[in-house]
């Protein structure tokens, strides 16, 4: 509900852009998250704005969690548009950042984080962060495109 009520989830996106909604629950912490998403002339997913909603309990500090939840974000964006390590003949291909595709900095989106207030026991915000961006992704980009991508990251998938 948090989530729905940051992002104004009844209100029509911008046009040729989308949205689609996860959930998540880890380390007894609740993350809701929602991707709006637009498709590039390259045909990926380009995501434009992502607002987070997390209860962690009671945040010891409030900062920490917004950070992790931002970093979590970029992290599993990145991952869901671009990570892969490929093998030749049983060796890595990727051997340094110059050959291994992650989120470069102008892609990353906008974030927005709403803590949940909460009486409860802290629990954890290291990794929560990262899985609800790739269903939502996933969900945003077959809204545009009818498409559903079965094979990750996307890059592969649309580009082969």
């Amino acid at each position: 509900k948090a989530v729905a009520d940051m992002a104004d989830w009844g209100k029509t996106p911008p046009e040729g852009r989308a949205r689609g909604v996860a959930l998540q629950k880890s380390f007894d912490s609740y993350v809701a998250e929602i991707a709006e998403v637009s498709v590039g002339d390259d045909g990926m997913p380009r995501v434009h704005k992502v607002w987070c909603a997390v209860d962690c309990g009671r945040a010891v500090n409030p900062d920490v969690v917004r950070a992790q939840m931002e970093g979590g974000i970029g992290y599993g964006l990145g991952a869901v548009l671009f990570d892969e390590i490929t093998l030749d003949k049983g060796r890595v291909v990727q051997e340094n950042f110059d050959t291994y595709r992650s989120l470069r900095i102008d892609e990353m989106p906008e974030v927005a984080v709403r803590i949940v207030d909460s009486d409860a026991a802290p629990t954890g915000v290291g990794e929560p962060g990262v899985p609800p961006v790739m269903p939502a992704t996933a969900i945003a980009y077959h809204r545009l495109t009818g498409t559903r991508v079965r094979r990750l990251p996307f890059a592969r998938a649309i580009r082969g």
